[in-house]
């Protein structure tokens, strides 16, 4: 997509590389060694700069779990396993992965999530929900990190709650 940036040469011009990168949006370590990895040839220059990063506390692998843990529970309505996917893609060790999602977890209601995402869903759907609908919306929910169980409990929930039921005429 874009081409290979220049190629820094001091410890300080890659450091203010690294608060410019950082400035954008909160990076793990092992993004932001191969975002320096990429600008410097020198690896020992790019271990000083990762070195003095973490020791101002401008890299902390467990606070990024942290922060994205509560926003994509937050804001995007995702799932556990999602969350835990897409950390490990970006080289967050599986220690802070666990704490990040427990601490998500004691905090928000997972059903109540699936139920968000399920009636945005619904309201997009025209028409009578058929089974191909309902495979869909399963499929999406699997998708965004939920576990099976709670969508399949909430799926039943919502579709046969939400039928009302139909008294017998009275014969006269």
């Amino acid at each position: 997509m874009f081409g290979k940036p220049r190629l820094l040469e001091t410890e300080a011009q890659l450091y203010e590389a690294a608060i410019k990168i950082l400035m954008r949006r909160a990076h793990s370590i092992h993004e932001m060694k191969k975002a320096l990895a990429r600008r410097c040839e020198d690896e020992s220059l790019v271990k000083r700069v990762l070195e003095r990063l973490k020791r101002e506390s401008l890299l902390d692998d467990a606070r990024y779990a942290r922060q994205f843990t509560r926003v994509r529970t937050e804001f995007r309505k995702q799932g556990e396993f999602r969350i835990a996917r897409d950390l490990r893609a970006r080289g967050v060790p599986d220690r802070h992965i666990a704490a990040a999602t427990k601490e998500a977890a004691t905090s928000t209601d997972v059903s109540a999530l699936i139920r968000q995402r399920i009636e945005r869903k619904l309201r997009l759907y025209r028409g009578e929900i058929d089974d191909k609908k309902l495979a869909s919306l399963y499929r999406s929910l699997v998708g965004a990190g939920f576990p099976s169980d709670l969508i399949r409990k909430e799926l039943h929930r919502i579709t046969h709650e939400e039928i009302p039921e139909v008294e017998a005429p009275a014969d006269e």
